[in-house]
């Protein structure tokens, strides 16, 4: 039987990619956002740093639960609290912290992480770092067929719905996609929103690790955006934009690899990407957008944690509110939420009444 992916790999690189009028014109809004966050740039280090860290959040959280981890935002927070561990419980655990530690290696040294093949192996291993289930195959290329499956409400496979590169073929493939993305990076051809796009699915066609893949190419994919200077993609989070549209994303990558078999058709991948990267702006725009008109203090109501944003809606709700009472309604510890009650207050979002069993948290009213 005939790998899809060799099929894939024998179209000329650059691909035969002509742009619609549609993928012209979000190519175009994209950038010209591109050029207005410069202006933002000038925000406080703190509001840029609390922007960086919530989008790291999101991002490590929507990211390992587009593969099926549990793990809610709000968990994610407190894990963070524990990052710098070497050993974590549970699988989902263990992921969301390798996930949040490769982002982290990326948000400090993107400046000299070129994609070659010793780089890629690197950001696999610091991605499986805390995974006790995969140390074996961490950072090489993959050694079983780890097709695409179909599963039954039992967990019995029924069917595989993308065959992906073999172990032999791969190394030769990420060879020819890792060769063809240095030229196109020294000798552009296409824009380099394009050209993300087009490496991001034909490196999941290939499937070059064992495990971990996808959210490695969720890693890359916010990578090459600030290597091409969309420097934006650190303070938003493009995997949560995902993980809300997750089947028009597995619908828009099946539809484009699966053309690889005959005549590759890029435009239903090429138009969900950049769809997804044009909502990732407008979300930060409107969450700017948002800022001016409340002007507490010159922050960002983005600015604050997962769990203080659900703690602040709720006491807008209820006026007031005892540490008791919010541990109980949002079902999170109370000494983690006398911190969030902190974080209220300085930011000028609640006030602290009472003392002791009669104290209470108020909403600051503007």
């Amino acid at each position: 039987m005939k790998s899809e992916v060799n099929s894939c790999m024998r179209i000329h690189l650059p691909p035969n990619l002509q742009p619609t009028n549609e993928i012209l014109s979000l190519v175009s809004t994209i950038d010209e956002f591109k050029g207005e966050w410069r202006a933002f740039e000038s925000l406080g280090p703190e509001t840029l740093s609390s922007l960086r860290r919530i989008a790291t959040i999101e991002s490590a959280g929507s990211s390992t639960r587009i593969e099926g981890a549990k793990l809610s935002d709000t968990e994610v927070e407190t894990l963070f609290g524990r990052l710098g561990k070497e050993s974590f419980q549970s699988r989902d655990e263990q992921e969301v912290a390798g996930y949040a530690y490769v982002m982290e290696s990326i948000q400090t040294s993107w400046q000299d992480l070129r994609i070659t093949e010793s780089n890629l192996l690197q950001l696999h291993r610091d991605l499986l770092r805390y995974s006790n289930k995969d140390e074996r195959h961490r950072g090489q290329w993959k050694t079983l067929n780890n097709h695409v499956a179909a599963f039954d409400a039992d967990g019995t496979q029924v069917g595989i719905i993308f065959e992906t590169a073999s172990p032999f073929e791969t190394p030769i493939l990420m060879e020819q996609l890792l060769s063809w993305l240095s030229k196109e990076e020294n000798d552009p051809v296409l824009h380099p929103l394009l050209r993300l796009a087009v490496f991001n699915v034909v490196f999941l066609a290939i499937h070059p690790f064992q495990d971990g893949n996808g959210r490695l190419s969720r890693v890359l994919t916010n990578l090459m955006l600030l290597r091409s200077g969309y420097a934006y993609a650190s303070y938003t989070s493009l995997e949560s934009v995902i993980e809300h549209h997750k089947d028009a994303y597995y619908l828009a990558l099946r539809r484009t690899q699966n053309s690889f078999q005959k005549e590759a058709d890029w435009q239903p991948w090429v138009l969900f990407f950049l769809r997804a990267l044009k909502f990732q702006v407008e979300r930060l725009r409107d969450r700017l957008s948002d800022s001016s008109k409340t002007g507490i203090q010159g922050s960002l109501p983005v600015s604050l944690s997962p769990l203080a944003e659900r703690l602040l809606a709720l006491l807008q709700e209820k006026q007031t509110l005892s540490v008791g009472k919010a541990a109980e309604a949002l079902e999170a510890n109370r000494n983690t939420l006398k911190d969030k009650f902190t974080e209220l207050t300085e930011n000028g979002l609640a006030e602290l009444h009472g003392k002791g069993r009669g104290a209470h948290y108020r909403p600051v009213r503007k």
